[in-house]
């Protein structure tokens, strides 16, 4: 990933899909540990600060939240796994996101048969503007 200096926080989040930005708010919220700094004050990332910084982005990309990535995280350190616990995390995770999706499809139908409802002509009245007035 890099050479002996380490990363800059520019190649760090580019090599992890991240804004830069994004890393200084791990940072400050203890999700990325603290770097070293260069002579000149500059932040010097690891290759392992690397791939947590991918792990990170990748459990956010599924919808874990960030006290759940924070438990994940710990429950990754060598030593620490158990798949038990993990799974206690991401069963509920799946939960609401099966709830999300039920309330899409409730949400889609509804949407669907408003429009279908409405004619795009000139009436006086719209069917879409009236559910969303209601």
């Amino acid at each position: 990933m890099a050479g002996a200096r380490g990363l800059t926080i520019g190649r760090l989040a580019q090599d992890a899909g991240v804004n830069l930005e994004t890393v200084r708010y791990y940072e400050r919220i203890g999700l990325m540990p603290k770097p070293d700094r260069t002579s000149g004050g500059h932040r010097s990332y690891t290759a392992e600060q690397g791939r947590r910084l991918a792990f990170i982005r990748r459990a956010r990309e599924l919808g874990f939240g960030l006290d759940d990535v924070r438990a994940l995280i710990a429950l990754a350190q060598p030593g620490r796994t158990s798949c038990a616990e993990v799974q206690v995390i991401a069963a509920a995770h799946l939960e609401t996101v099966r709830a999300k999706i039920a309330d899409l499809a409730r949400l889609e139908a509804a949407l669907a048969d408003t429009v279908d409802r409405c004619r795009g002509d000139t009436a006086p009245s719209c069917p879409v503007i009236e559910v969303l007035c209601a």
